[in-house]
């Protein structure tokens, strides 16, 4: 049986430069070369993730885990875009990447962030907080599944009229 988040010694911790290659490595496990296809990496193609927001999960000096925050906008609106969040395959189902979420999130809020959205999972994430945003009021640079697009607002009423494309922040 897998052990459980409380029986690793992990320790979360902001991603620094030093853990680059590392979660580039986690990310060709956990989603191949098809990743650089989607839409999501045609944003972070001009718009680069937030180190202090961005966190990782280590294990014994290795990350096992990352989760990344990018600030964007969409519409007018100031808001973070998560992604990717990947766990070593031999450490998921485990709490990491709930853990890994919840501490971005509250990274995020503290920074005075009001809102992150993604495109994901409805079954992973909405039972984390997360809820569709309105097919058509979110705009990404290439093909996606709008009702894949979900949201997490940091602050009540933090999605109300937000409406456009994702753009990088000015």
């Amino acid at each position: 049986m897998l052990s459980t988040l409380q029986d690793l010694d992990l320790a979360f911790e902001a991603e620094l430069p030093a853990h680059a290659d590392t979660i580039e490595a986690i990310n060709a496990e956990a989603f191949g070369p098809g990743r650089f296809t989607r839409a999501a990496e045609r944003v972070r193609e001009h718009s680069p993730h937030d180190l202090a927001l961005s966190r990782v999960a280590i294990l014994r000096g290795e990350v096992v885990g990352s989760v990344r925050l990018t600030p964007v906008r969409i519409g007018k609106t100031d808001v973070l875009m998560l992604g990717p969040l990947a766990v070593r395959p031999g450490f998921k189902k485990r709490g990491i990447g709930r853990m890994l979420l919840s501490l971005a999130a509250e990274a995020a809020k503290a920074a005075g962030e009001t809102a992150i959205f993604l495109v994901g999972d409805r079954a992973y994430y909405m039972p984390l907080g997360y809820a569709p945003l309105p097919v058509g009021s979110v705009t990404m640079p290439g093909p996606v599944d709008e009702t894949r697009i979900l949201g997490l607002a940091l602050v009540p009423g933090a999605f109300d009229g937000v409406v456009g494309p994702v753009l990088p922040r000015d």
